[in-house]
């Protein structure tokens, strides 16, 4: 394992980012847009992203300035024009406030049924902070991960930084859910996510993982870690003052039987390529965890197939997994950075053809909707009409996985719910309904 000097993280909000020595690089009507758009959305950065990740001779158009820095067409442009106007003029905080929320509240903060389909119970009182979509997967929030190193523009958990409890998934220990765990044996895989629950230090980190590794829960085999500090912040596994400690717990883990998966967020192939990024990942490999490399497809950042030929490549070279191409989801500023599915799909496929076998691991394009994920097999042509050929990687219904199933052709359709089916026998595939029919998170 590599470990050097500990580095001093610096991040910038919005109201300390024009203490970076990049702000003058940036022309005046972008830093407009940094402090109108990031009133509605979280915005944060570090020194590390703004000296190694972005390119500054390209800004606006460079991927991981569209990744880390707010953009006016984010917001419709009566809402940018309303904002920008109460910027800069004598206003009240709550006349403010007032069109934040307005903004927030047609933002779809909580996709998917996040608060009404997955939240567990434990003896009729609801789980803070826990999630239980799939019956073999458990998410845990821990309440001191619910932050990022840098905040990404395109962020679904957005609701998670933007300082509304009500809107917040905030677990403050792991008792509870150690307690549900006992319960629910079908439980084979706990998902540690935020936020980022690396940017906890390793004796928080600790207090939340070590308790799964009991002889009674043996049958929790599989501890997941959401992160995007392997692209943001890769000192958290190089030269932190507790990297060795992260490092170490990440070898117990192991050791204890379990596997390990790093669930790696990389959204460019440039954030893989950065020198530290590269000790951060062979650091981590060397505990005996997997990494398994994720992201949505994001218009203005990596909506080009050699983007992600660049990236599944280099993820094998590096020894982590390529594994999921998502579908951008219908929250937040979505309407900035989806792309119609017909043109997701395409990408995928040109990309998925120029990769060899070891980076055909990775699925997609994928939709986590309600019922669970849906991912685009194809596009064919059934008694002269066309249709999305479709389906589920993994359902709220169990018997749904892996059953292909079709949608009538749209070439604008961005999102699932969007999409009609083609016949009568795919509907069933389609019901709302069925999400509460099927997996009954109250049997306890």
């Amino acid at each position: 394992m590599e470990l050097t000097k500990p580095e001093k993280y610096a991040a910038y909000n919005r109201s300390s980012i024009n203490k970076a020595s990049q702000w003058k690089s940036i022309p005046t009507e972008l830093q407009e847009a940094i402090r109108v758009v990031s009133l509605v959305l979280p915005f944060k950065v570090n020194q590390y992203v703004l000296d190694h990740l972005i390119d500054w001779d390209r800004i606006p158009d460079d991927p991981i300035y569209r990744l880390t820095f707010p953009h006016e067409d984010m917001l419709e442009p009566e809402e940018y024009r309303v904002l920008r106007e109460l910027v800069h003029r004598e206003r009240t905080d709550a006349e403010l406030q007032s069109a934040v929320q307005r903004i927030r509240g047609r933002m779809n903060p909580h996709p998917a049924g996040q608060l009404t389909h997955n939240v567990p119970l434990l003896e009729g009182r609801p789980l803070p902070g826990v999630q239980h979509k799939y019956k073999e997967t458990v998410l845990l929030f821990p309440g001191a991960g619910q932050t990022c190193h840098a905040y990404c523009t395109f962020c679904f958990r957005w609701p998670q930084f933007i300082g509304e409890p009500d809107l917040k998934f905030d677990a403050r220990s792991s008792e509870d859910l150690i307690e549900y765990l006992k319960r629910h044996r079908e439980v084979s895989d706990v998902l540690i996510t935020g936020g980022d629950p690396m940017i906890m230090n390793a004796a928080s980190l600790e207090h939340y993982i070590r308790p799964l590794l009991s002889d009674e829960l043996a049958h929790v085999r599989n501890i997941r870690i959401g992160t995007k500090a392997v692209s943001y912040w890769p000192q958290r596994f190089v030269c932190d003052k507790d990297s060795g400690d992260v490092l170490r717990l990440f070898e117990q883990v192991v050791k204890s039987g379990r596997n390990l998966a790093l669930m790696a967020h990389y959204n460019h192939p440039r954030e893989l390529g950065a020198d530290m990024s590269r000790r951060a990942v062979r650091n981590i490999l060397a505990t005996g965890a997997t990494i398994r490399v994720q992201s949505p497809l994001v218009r203005h950042i990596n909506d080009r197939a050699q983007d992600w030929v660049d990236l599944w490549t280099l993820s094998v070279n590096l020894g982590a997994i390529p594994y999921y191409m998502f579908v951008e989801r219908d929250t937040g500023p979505s309407a900035y950075f989806h792309l119609p599915l017909d043109k997701a799909y395409r990408i995928f496929a040109d990309a998925y053809k120029r990769v060899s076998g070891l980076g055909r691991t990775v699925r997609g394009p994928s939709m986590s909707a309600l019922n669970g994920k849906v991912t685009i097999d194809g596009i064919v042509e059934v008694a002269g009409e066309k249709a999305f050929a479709l389906q589920y990687l993994q359902a709220r219904q169990a018997d749904w996985v892996r059953q292909p199933f079709l949608a009538k052709f749209d070439p604008h359709a961005t999102w699932f719910d969007q999409l009609e089916p083609f016949s009568e026998q795919d509907a069933k595939f389609f019901e709302k309904g069925a999400a509460a029919k099927s997996f009954m998170l109250q049997v306890v």
